[in-house]
């Protein structure tokens, strides 16, 4: 009987446990767990389509992958900036044309998922120019809506330029 009254509290940790997996409330995968492939497969679906219209000069359209809110933010070394349309306008004045914008290429992508709609993305940039290849990194925060994930906060820090004495 003793054995018997020490098994209950654990039982009933498991069944309190399995009714909120089954209703949602607690999700069966541990915290950072891996993307779902869909959601990882759909996650870099999104940078790749980003990385093509950047390519092709359409900033309208790798701004489809960042939420159309005023809530949206991008942080970078002149600060922080909020609102979807403000983003676009940071994009169109730092890189007025195609020759300003160069070649772009991510890399090095690492997602994490925070929980079923949201995931944390890390990962490199790199554009190349006729004259520079600037580069650097970027933490991204992107969320599931019903038209699939968008950037809703994008930190993306620069390399420093190597100096002319370094390359001798």
């Amino acid at each position: 009987m003793r054995n018997k009254i020490h098994a209950l509290p654990s039982l009933c940790v498991a069944l309190v446990l399995a009714v909120l997996m089954l209703s949602g409330v607690v999700e069966s995968k541990p915290a950072g767990a891996s993307p779902t492939s869909g959601d990882q497969t759909a996650i870099r679906t999104l940078l790749q389509s980003q990385q093509e219209a950047w390519n092709r000069g359409d900033i309208e359209t790798f701004m489809v992958g960042y939420w159309k809110s005023d809530k949206t933010e991008f942080v970078g070394s002149s600060g922080i900036l909020r609102g979807w349309q403000g983003v676009l306008d940071r994009y169109r004045k730092s890189y007025p044309d195609q020759v300003a914008m160069g070649k772009l290429t991510f890399s090095d992508l690492e997602i994490t998922m925070l929980s079923s709609d949201s995931a944390y993305i890390l990962g490199r940039w790199q554009l190349e120019r006729e004259k520079d290849r600037p580069g650097g990194v970027f933490t991204l925060i992107a969320r599931k809506f019903p038209e699939g994930w968008r950037i809703i906060h994008d930190h993306t820090s620069a390399f420093a330029s190597p100096s002319a004495e370094g390359h001798k």
